[in-house]
C-alpha cells in the first residue's frame, strides 16, 4: 500500500503569519493583498504572508480569460487608482497564457536559500506589480527571473536553480488538492491562526451578468477597514 502523502495544514500555525489563498492572475486577491500591505506600511510595522496557491486554470481546466480580467482591472482600476493599473499594453499574443511559473516561483522563494518567506511574499508583489502596472509576460520564466532580480530579499541565482529542478512544482499541486476542498471559498481567503477566516475582504461586488457571455463586475464599493482590523489581531513577527 502506498503511503499517504500528510495533509497541508490550511493556515500557518504561527500566529503572526496571515495564510493567503490566491491567483496571481486574480485582480480582487491583487487589491486585498495590496490594501492589506499598505495598511501595514501606515502602522510602520512589519507583517509575514504565507502565500498559498489557489490555480485557477486547475480550477477552471483553462487559462482564465483575458476579457473577464480586463473587465475585473477596469472596475477595481477606477475604485482603487492607487493601485496604478492599466489594461494589457501589448499585443495578445504576448499575454500570459498561465500564471503557474509564477506561483511556482512564489513557493519556491520560501525555501531559506532563495530567501523564506519575506522574499517569497516580495517576489509575490513585484509579479503582480509586473503584471498588472507594467504589461510583463510572467507566463516566461526569463521574465520571472528577471522580476526577481529587482527583489532585493530574494536570491535571484537561487531561484534559477529552483526553477530548473522544480523544486516547489509539487507545492502548487498539493495546494490544488486543499483548496478544491470546502474551506477555502475563493481567490482571495485569508486565514491566521487568531482566527481570521475571510474570503475577498472589503469588496462589495456583483456582475450584470454571466461573465464569460459578456457580463461586467458592478463594483459598488471598497472598504479597506478590514486589513486595519486584522492588524489589531495580529502579533508582530519576532523574526524577519
Amino acid at each position: 500500500m502506498t503511503a499517504q502523502a500528510e495533509p497541508q495544514p490550511l493556515y500557518s500555525p504561527d500566529p503572526a503569519v496571515v495564510t493567503v489563498w490566491s491567483d496571481i492572475g486574480c485582480p480582487w486577491a491583487t487589491l486585498a493583498l495590496h490594501t492589506l500591505h499598505a495598511a501595514a506600511r501606515a502602522r510602520g510595522r512589519r507583517i509575514l504572508v504565507d502565500h498559498r496557491v489557489f490555480p485557477l486554470e486547475l480550477f477552471n481546466a483553462q487559462s482564465t480569460p483575458k476579457p473577464i480580467i480586463d473587465a475585473e482591472t477596469v472596475a477595481i482600476g477606477a475604485k482603487v487608482p492607487e493601485l496604478g493599473w492599466r489594461l494589457w499594453p501589448g499585443p495578445d499574443w504576448s499575454y500570459p497564457v498561465t500564471t503557474l511559473p509564477a506561483l511556482e516561483a512564489v513557493q519556491a522563494a520560501k525555501a531559506p536559500e532563495v530567501g523564506g518567506l519575506p522574499a517569497s511574499d516580495e517576489l509575490d508583489s513585484a509579479l503582480r506589480h509586473a503584471f498588472y502596472a507594467q504589461g510583463r509576460c510572467i507566463s516566461v520564466p526569463s521574465e520571472i527571473l528577471a522580476v526577481a532580480a529587482d527583489c532585493p530579499l530574494v536570491d535571484e541565482a537561487a531561484l534559477a536553480d529552483a526553477l530548473e529542478r522544480g523544486t516547489a512544482r509539487a507545492a502548487v499541486h498539493r495546494d490544488f488538492a486543499v483548496a478544491r476542498g470546502p474551506r477555502v471559498q475563493g481567490s482571495p481567503h485569508l486565514f491566521t491562526a487568531g482566527g481570521t477566516d475571510v474570503h475577498n475582504p472589503g469588496a462589495d461586488f456583483t456582475w450584470t451578468g454571466d461573465p464569460n457571455a459578456g457580463g461586467f463586475p458592478h463594483f459598488r464599493s471598497y472598504t479597506p477597514d478590514w486589513a486595519g482590523d486584522l492588524l489589531d489581531k495580529l502579533p508582530e513577527p519576532t523574526a524577519v
